[in-house]
């Protein structure tokens, strides 16, 4: 059975004073949380040594937003895998299409932070998506299928969430259609060789849409930006109907 993975990123918003705020809001709205649903926030470096003690005994787990591939070295503002797990961080995003556009990541890179993370005990949230312009040319699933294939290429996929973010819903408002994104991670799945990897959703998922995003037999979770960054609708989220 496939596992329900709903992460919260939290990108670079929240001081350590703001996600303490939000932590006292949102705990206790996990009381009604069914409990096969894995929820994970993925929050800003700096936040992380305050979180992990701060979400000891909880059922919340807790993710950074990106990994390098080398354990330690030269690597000024670099942040390394075994840095993460000795303050109790469990998920790693890699691959978001905001690292893509504006730092350069590739697909290589991104299959090396991958290996690292894994190797680590991480367990990494690994993004792919068509830019608005890819989709218009029909160029959609040859994307993906390249992202995937690349990415991928000596992976352990049983320790591995994929979250299918189509670029052109990132922060637009502009959700891709339930179904849509259902056949879209359906054809990601076909290309996996371990069908029980969680594949989430990612783009503009709200309070409002959530409902229909998860009711999609596909759709093993979601990948949620702006709306994870206050409790009230990241609870709505978390606790789908």
């Amino acid at each position: 059975m496939r596992k329900k993975v709903i992460a919260g990123n939290w990108k670079m918003y929240k001081t350590q004073a703001e996600a303490s705020e939000f932590l006292e809001g949102f705990i206790p709205s996990l009381e009604e949380t069914p409990e096969d649903r894995e929820v994970v926030l993925c929050v800003p470096f700096t936040d992380l040594g305050l979180m992990s003690k701060m979400l000891h005994g909880s059922s919340i787990r807790l993710g950074a937003q990106n990994v390098h591939w080398e354990t330690s070295g030269a690597f000024t503002g670099e942040i390394s895998a075994p840095m993460l797990t000795e303050i109790g961080v469990r998920y790693v995003i890699i691959g978001h299409s905001e690292r893509r556009q504006y730092f350069g990541e590739t697909d290589a890179t991104v299959n090396q932070r991958i290996k690292a993370a894994q190797a680590a005990g991480l367990i990494p949230i690994v993004c792919v998506g068509e830019t608005k312009q890819q989709r218009d040319a029909g160029e959609t699933e040859n994307v993906i299928f390249k992202q995937i294939e690349a990415g991928l290429v000596g992976i352990d996929q049983s320790n591995l969430v994929i979250a299918y973010e189509p670029i052109w819903a990132i922060g637009t408002g502009d959700t891709c259609d339930a179904k849509e994104a259902n056949r879209v991670i359906g054809l990601i799945r076909g290309r996996l060789s371990n069908p029980d990897v969680p594949i989430q959703y990612g783009g503009s998922v709200k309070p409002d849409n959530v409902d229909e995003i998860m009711a999609q037999p596909e759709i093993d979770g979601a990948l949620v930006g702006g709306a994870s960054l206050e409790p009230p609708s990241f609870s709505r989220i978390v606790n789908y109907q």
